[in-house]
């Protein structure tokens, strides 16, 4: 370079915002700028004709000159040492993170490489604090999904224990009820008890709507016993159109989409299908000047970083359902209570505040995960995600002609509730049955021993104090091997159905049971026992 070029390259040297230092071609230093002095400590005067590894951390000084000569073999700008970690070393011996970009100049005092050094300690520093400001946000965020999640856990195992009392109740009600009710229809002429008539009847519509509320209940609490099998959603939900229509009302439009070869999942479809239709009155109430309401499915694939990202998920293939509506969309302070039972944010009188928290116990139940999204204005979706299932769907076998009487059968009931052991001991005997009655697990085992027949039937309620139901049947079945099991359930607690679905080969009648119901669940299991 010429004395002009000299004093123009020192100038643009010195306007850098960098520290630049000018190495030669035998690794020391010829020339550095005054952001050299601030970043490193040095004097100007102190570095020039120093080797540059005075510059390089103690841990690096042994490989550099190796790749420095690499770099004066083949001189292109480049940053220097891409994809590592760089580092500069102080005149008081303390080092900071460091850039490095590389450049050469043919001078006529031969070959002089420029290193622009930036200290970028800052920068780390601000990444890792943005770093840690989302990892502490994400796990703000699954703290409060998994408090949350204990939370309604809570709520369902309260849930669960209320129903399984409350059940038994409602089984003495409504069908005291309906004995009063059919002592009053022999007397069908006479009106002056026709507004009896009418108090019975309310009676009986106030214990169905409490059973339903009760049923609701175990739903959400995942405490209801499934019978499960392989369901197609794009089937059940052509299936139950016309319901979610009706449901809907005119002023709502509903749209499908369907995804093709959609994966088969392994749950209750009725379940499911309450599922839908809670979904769709919830989208159906908020907007009341009418919308549309969306259902759209298909597959999904979650590996374990999205997994992780759920509550209850494992990594895998799934089925998903999106109800999207366009209605008034959930405020964000209501977002984190909306799958609580009792919670409304509807008028008194116009919502029970189960819908969500039953769908949400049911999706649950049956191993999947439902997620909601909502914007004030904009809408609300909620995102059904439901295990894809390898079993193989079966066929409905019809069934075949069952006993119509109780004539001549043996029924052993077991129930320690004495109002709910009268009205199962009064229906069944109504019916033909010779029915035997027993307080507890001790005296049913008891009553088998000693009675000398043969008993058809043992009709067990599940959750007992002292003796389990699945105890009791299981000592009695094995003093009398040809005896057939009945269990009645309030709630289960998991006794029957450890993971919440009922074993094959297991009959249940769930409480509060009507006399048709109980009758009709009696001629299975004898008709199970005559065909076996």
């Amino acid at each position: 370079m010429t004395g002009l070029a000299d004093e123009m390259f020192v100038a643009l040297l010195e306007a850098a915002p960098d520290a630049m230092v000018c190495v030669g071609a035998d690794g020391r230093i010829a020339l550095v700028n005054a952001q050299v002095e601030t970043l490193f400590g040095y004097r100007r005067e102190e570095l020039v004709g120093q080797p540059v590894e005075v510059l390089v951390p103690d841990a690096a000084r042994d490989v550099h000159p190796r790749h420095r000569a690499v770099y004066v073999a083949d001189p292109r700008p480049r940053p220097m040492g891409a994809g590592m970690e760089l580092a500069g070393r102080r005149r008081d011996g303390s080092t900071f993170p460091a850039e490095i970009s590389l450049s050469a100049i043919d001078t006529d005092r031969g070959i002089l490489i420029t290193a622009a050094v930036r200290d970028v300690a800052g920068r780390i520093a601000d990444q890792a604090e943005r770093e840690r400001l989302r990892t502490e946000a994400e796990r703000e965020r699954m703290e409060r999904k998994l408090q949350q999640s204990q939370r309604l856990e809570s709520l369902g195992q309260l849930a669960g224990g209320v129903a399984h009392d409350f059940n038994n109740l409602l089984g003495v009600i409504s069908n005291y009820a309906a004995f009063v009710r059919e002592e009053l229809a022999k007397d069908a002429g006479d009106v002056q008890w026709d507004s009896l008539r009418d108090d019975i009847r309310q009676v009986e519509k106030a214990a169905e709507r409490a059973a339903g509320l009760t049923r609701q209940l175990l739903a959400f609490a995942r405490r209801e016993v499934l019978q499960p099998r392989v369901v197609n959603l794009n089937e059940l939900i052509l299936e139950v159109k016309q319901l979610l229509l009706r449901t809907l009302g005119e002023h709502v439009e509903l749209v499908t989409t369907l995804g093709g070869s959609l994966h088969d999942v392994l749950a209750d479809p009725g379940q499911l299908e309450q599922v839908l239709v809670n979904l769709a009155v919830n989208a159906r109430d908020a907007m009341p000047g009418g919308g549309t309401l969306t259902i759209e499915t298909g597959n999904v694939t979650l590996d374990a970083v999205a997994a992780a990202t759920q509550v209850g998920i494992e990594p895998g293939q799934y089925a998903c359902v999106r109800v999207s509506d366009t209605g008034t969309g959930i405020p964000k302070d209501v977002l984190d209570r909306v799958f609580e039972p009792f919670f409304t944010t509807k008028p008194k009188g116009e919502g029970t505040g189960l819908g969500l928290a039953t769908a949400y116990g049911i999706i649950s139940q049956a191993g999947g995960n439902l997620r909601i999204y909502s914007e004030q204005g904009l809408g609300t979706t909620v995102t059904i995600l439901l295990p894809r299932t390898e079993r193989q769907g079966e066929q409905a076998e019809s069934a075949g002609p069952v006993p119509g009487s109780g004539k001549g059968i043996v029924a052993l009931v077991v129930e320690d509730e004495p109002p709910m052991r009268e009205v199962t001991r009064r229906l069944l005997s109504r019916h033909g049955y010779e029915v035997l009655a027993a307080s507890c697990g001790q005296e049913a085992i008891e009553i088998a021993q000693a009675f000398p027949q043969d008993i058809h039937v043992l009709v067990t309620d599940v959750v007992m104090p002292q003796m389990l139901g699945k105890e009791v049947a299981e000592h009695i079945t094995a003093m009398r091997p040809g005896i057939r099991v009945l269990f009645m359930s309030g709630y289960t607690q998991g006794v029957l159905a450890p993971q919440g679905v009922l074993e094959p080969g297991v009959s249940l009648i769930e409480k509060p049971f009507s006399e048709a119901s109980l009758v009709r669940k009696m001629q299975d299991v004898l008709g199970a026992r005559a065909d076996g």
